[in-house]
């Protein structure tokens, strides 16, 4: 399987850049702790398709320009991506924070993705203004955010001993950069909520049923704000269900995007 990592310079800012495999172009939009990139999840999803994924802005080695303030600014530099790979369609995955910017591209062009999968994003607030759509996860202990993240924690553990000195940068640089853009507000964009109206691509929205961070009720309430969605839930999963029940996600996504 082919695979390579470039820089690529866009609009001022140096992004990394990575593709996998070969076959239809599919984005692959990674979680806030780009968990997605050292999983077999993706290399078998390129049997079957050309992985674009780039790393967002602050993220792995990507630069983070002071004027890059929240995930809709990201959704700029993407779509700048896109464009700059010849690329005018294109079918969509993103995984929680990912999922979030898929969102905030899909309202702003209504022919840019053919096909929009979303697992367990952030981005909207769909409860009142005293409602807590999202858990906070930055001033829980580290215990219970893995609780809350993951059905079986075993599978969440990360070996730091074994990482090398860039590798350990890169999860520092992730963590920063997630509550950089995302603190304030909260895991969301107030005006992301109006605008998805604009989403018209096919939208199958999957969510673990043990989601401790945002609930499948949180999920079925984001499903019905988007016209024609589908939601599915996957059980003994958490926070990141492509991760947990890799077999399972990868039937509803082969299904789903082909």
């Amino acid at each position: 399987m082919s695979r390579e990592t470039s820089m690529l310079k866009l609009n001022g800012l140096e992004l990394e850049v990575q593709r996998r495999g070969s076959g239809s172009p599919l984005l692959i939009l990674t979680n806030e702790e780009e968990l997605e990139l050292d999983s077999p999840l993706l290399d078998r999803l390129a049997d079957k398709h050309e992985l674009i994924i780039p790393s967002a802005p602050g993220f792995g080695h990507s630069e983070r320009p002071e004027w890059i303030s929240n995930p809709d600014d990201i959704a700029y530099i993407y779509m700048d991506l896109l464009d700059h790979l010849g690329i005018r369609t294109i079918s969509v995955i993103g995984f929680s924070l990912g999922g979030w910017i898929a969102l905030e591209m899909a309202t702003k062009s209504h022919t840019l993705f053919s096909k929009i999968l979303l697992v367990d994003p952030y981005g909207v607030k769909t409860g009142g203004v005293t409602d807590r759509d999202f858990q906070d996860i930055w001033t829980l202990h580290p215990n219970k955010v893995a609780a809350l993240k993951w059905h079986d924690q075993s599978k969440g553990k990360r070996d730091y001993a074994s990482m090398s000195d860039d590798q350990l940068s890169i999860v520092a640089r992730n963590i920063e950069s997630f509550a950089r853009f995302c603190w304030e507000p909260y895991l969301h964009n107030p005006k992301l909520r109006k605008r998805l109206n604009r989403i018209h691509a096919p939208t199958l929205i999957v969510w673990g049923e043990n989601d401790g961070i945002a609930t499948p009720a949180y999920g079925k309430s984001l499903a019905a704000l988007i016209k024609g969605s589908r939601f599915e839930t996957i059980a003994s999963a958490g926070h990141f269900p492509h991760l947990e029940q890799p077999d399972h996600f990868l039937a509803l996504a082969n299904s789903f995007i082909g």
